[in-house]
């Protein structure tokens, strides 16, 4: 697997699973009739740094991106998100992104990383507490979940 910075012409290849995932509505607190051009905002914007992984083939399998979660003296702690394409997941592509991730992030200088919004019922919770991240607190029933209903949305830390 390759891990590289995304350029412009990798939001096509990155666009059908982004879609796939936020129109299921399960995972992310966006829109999922986000339009494509929205979407591309949303995760390529310039504050952004992007990252893609490309399996053996070169195919697009997972992306990311890594921000600053907030501005001014608070700036130094980083907010990022996660997208492996449901047709490659099981394969260890979101711990390998997320390590790598995390390790950018402590080279510019970040003190920590937090999730503003990870829906409680996302299998990568699991992913997140392994990687030492803790849960901070949970707002209750603020996620309207298609298959479960009201779920929580936790808040994760972690220090870098």
């Amino acid at each position: 697997m390759l891990i590289r910075e995304a350029a412009a012409e990798d939001w096509p290849r990155i666009w059908p699973f982004w879609h796939r995932i936020v129109s299921a509505g399960e995972t992310y607190a966006w829109d999922p009739d986000t339009s494509e051009e929205a979407a591309r905002v949303l995760w390529t914007n310039p504050a952004k740094q992007v990252y893609v992984v490309e399996d053996e083939t070169g195919t697009v399998v997972a992306s990311a991106y890594l921000t600053p979660n907030y501005g001014g003296p608070a700036a130094r702690i980083a907010n990022a998100g996660f997208m492996v394409d449901p047709a490659h997941a099981g394969r260890g592509i979101g711990r390998l992104l997320a390590e790598h991730v995390l390790a950018a992030a402590t080279a510019h200088g970040y003190r920590g990383m937090v999730f503003n919004a990870v829906v409680e019922t996302n299998p990568a919770v699991r992913l997140w507490l392994s990687l030492g991240f803790t849960i901070l607190g949970t707002v209750p029933d603020a996620f309207e979940h298609p298959r479960h209903g009201p779920v929580g949305l936790h808040i994760m830390y972690r220090a870098l």
